[in-house]
This record gives structure tokens, C-alpha cells and sequence, in this order.
């Protein structure tokens, strides 16, 4: 059972590009920290940029944090978003409009920072049985990804506002249109760089 479980599973686009070509451990320590870092920055990063789109801008931190997933395997991403998350805790400013404190992860759209940490590890989960590597099987942990973000933010948001509101509106609707062109965006991108990395290999 415990080889046929092995046989189930690949290594993660990161771990084939970077982790692989460790010599030792201590490498391989010294490389997860790295991208680690280099993770929570992207993310970091991707919180501060909108881009203009109908009916609401798109922010690119969602599509960060779902790359994150599907390339790093869901441990090294899981990690990577818990410390994205004590980054902002701390105060650093990390979260969309340069926030940061305790504050932003006790507000009305922390459920969907919490969220974060799910999508990206369901995305990790799956990528390491191989639906990164296939354009039509990396649609199901997109949106495993996005259902988990979602129905963490808006229970989160319903909890916080109150159901009488219009939770659906306020935290899901308008937000439909910018995730799909993001799922297309790394539907097209991770299978082709998937392709081409062993292309190399052979």
C-alpha cells in the first residue's frame, strides 16, 4: 500500500527545479527557506496591485497565492502562506493597501486571508498527484482552491455584517469574472512551463 500510495504522488514544480538539485540537506534546508521568503514577498506584492477589470478591479494576490500552491506542494505552501499571514499579524505591511496588525485579521475580509492557507494547500494536495501538469485536470484544484477561499471568506463576512445583508453580493459576485480570467491565465501557464521543464529533462 505504501508504494502504491509513492506512486501516486510527483514532486512539485519547485522541488524538480530547485530542491532536486540540492546536494545535501543542509541545501535543502537553506532552498525551502528561500523560497519560502521569496513566497510570502510575491504575495506581499501581488496584495498591492489592482488591475482595471469589469465589474470590480482584479487583484492579483489570489492568483499569487493559488500559483504558490500549485507550484510549491502543499507543506512548503502551506508554511509560505502561514507566514504571509504573521507577517501582517506582526504589523509589516503586507496586506492589500500596505496593511498590516492584528486588526486587518480580526476584520470583516480576514475569512478570505484564512482562506488563503486552504486554497493553497488544496492546490498543493493536488498538484502533487499530477492535475498541475494537464490543462483540463488543473481546473478542478482551481477550483477547489477558489470554493475553499470563498466559503472561508464569506462565512467569515456573514458572521462579521450579519446575514440580513447581501453577503453573496458584497463578497462573491463581483469577484466571478476577474477569478476566471485568472484561472484561464494559470491554466494556460503551468501545464506549458510543465511541458517545457521536461522537455529539458529528456
Amino acid at each position: 500500500m505504501k508504494n502504491q500510495t509513492q506512486m501516486l504522488t510527483y514532486p512539485s514544480l519547485f522541488e524538480t527545479l530547485v530542491l532536486d538539485k540540492a546536494e545535501n540537506n543542509s541545501q535543502k534546508i537553506f532552498r525551502y527557506g528561500i523560497l519560502t521568503l521569496a513566497g510570502s514577498a510575491l504575495i506581499a506584492l501581488c496584495a498591492q496591485v489592482s488591475v482595471p477589470f469589469y465589474p470590480v478591479p482584479v487583484t492579483m494576490q489570489t492568483f499569487a497565492v493559488i500559483l504558490i500552491g500549485l507550484t510549491y506542494g502543499w507543506r512548503l505552501a502551506g508554511i509560505t502562506v502561514a507566514l504571509y499571514l504573521v507577517e501582517g499579524a506582526i504589523g509589516l505591511p503586507v496586506f492589500a493597501g500596505g496593511k498590516g496588525g492584528m486588526i486587518v485579521l480580526m476584520g470583516p475580509t480576514a475569512g478570505y486571508l484564512y482562506g488563503f492557507f486552504l486554497a493553497a494547500v488544496a492546490c498543493g494536495w493536488f498538484a502533487e498527484r499530477g492535475f498541475d501538469r494537464s490543462y483540463f485536470k488543473l481546473i478542478v484544484p482551481l477550483l477547489a482552491g477558489n470554493v475553499l477561499l470563498y466559503t472561508s471568506g464569506l462565512i467569515w463576512l456573514g458572521n462579521f455584517i450579519g446575514w440580513d445583508k447581501p453577503v453573496l453580493d458584497l463578497g462573491l459576485y463581483p469577484f466571478i469574472p476577474g477569478d476566471l480570467l485568472k484561472i484561464a491565465l494559470v491554466v494556460v501557464l503551468l501545464p506549458t512551463v510543465w511541458n517545457y521543464v521536461e522537455r529539458m529533462k529528456q
